[in-house]
């Protein structure tokens, strides 16, 4: 009789681990980088990178994509030198255009990195770049991107030169970053891992001021677009040469 219980406990507990490594295998697979889980499929989540290749994208005002710019085990790469042509490391930007959306993404970044995720991006031939037509969710890495990690509206989290996130929530290099972007008819909220680091109003008089007393009152209609691209800074050459920036998890939903 004690075999017997032995051996039903075993078995039980057998079948407990093999339920458990099921269900744990099925998590990771729900989990794993550049897919969506059916949950996510139902709420109208659309991938922008598929984990393979760069379909979707383009450099800015350019038919290909710069040679800096690759896809490796499952991540967007940038691998660029500060002496490469600024062609190789153009902004990389969405063939397709949104106007209210819920944006997600993932970055990681080598020290001293200078970059940002930009929206509402326009891409008509009197604009040079990206960044003179629709604001930027700052990346800076705080150790020693300089001078941005040392001024305020120029940290990660910030909206570039504009408005300053009160706490940065910013990961050490090396570590994966969450970033969500939502805009919705002028109105954008900005997440930095988990935590909302600016909420404003892109359609009021505060807003008009700040790009005013800015840089970009010099940039015709910078922050009017409400419908444009998602574009991805391909940084300033600054810091070390090498790999420098990642991205993976890139989705996006229209509201």
């Amino acid at each position: 009789m004690a075999h017997w219980k032995l051996s039903q406990l075993a078995t039980a507990g057998l079948t407990a681990a093999v339920i458990s490594g099921c269900l744990f295998s099925a998590m990771a697979q729900a989990q794993a980088p550049n897919t969506l889980t059916p949950q996510e499929k139902a709420d109208g989540w659309k991938l922008l990178f598929n984990g393979k290749n760069l379909d979707g994208w383009h450099s800015y005002h350019e038919q290909g994509i710069g040679k800096d710019w690759s896809v490796k085990q499952g991540a967007i790469v940038l691998n660029k030198r500060n002496t490469d042509a600024s062609a190789d490391y153009q902004d990389l930007t969405t063939n397709d255009e949104f106007s209210n959306f819920d944006l997600k993404l993932e970055w990681k970044a080598r020290p001293c990195i200078d970059s940002g995720v930009m929206f509402w991006v326009n891409e008509s031939p009197e604009y040079q770049q990206p960044y003179s037509t629709g604001p930027e969710m700052q990346i800076a890495d705080l150790a020693c991107t300089v001078p941005d990690s040392r001024i305020l509206m120029e940290r990660s989290g910030d909206i570039f030169d504009l408005i300053s996130d009160k706490v940065e929530y910013v990961k050490p290099a090396g570590e994966w970053n969450q970033f969500e972007i939502i805009a919705n008819r002028g109105h954008v909220q900005l997440f930095q891992n988990g935590h909302m680091v600016i909420d404003t109003d892109l359609n009021g008089a505060e807003w008009k001021s700040l790009v005013a007393h800015s840089k970009f009152a010099k940039m015709p209609n910078f922050g009017t677009f409400r419908k444009g691209h998602v574009s991805l800074q391909g940084t300033e050459p600054k810091g070390k040469p090498g790999v420098r920036l990642m991205f993976r998890n890139i989705m996006i939903k229209p509201r």
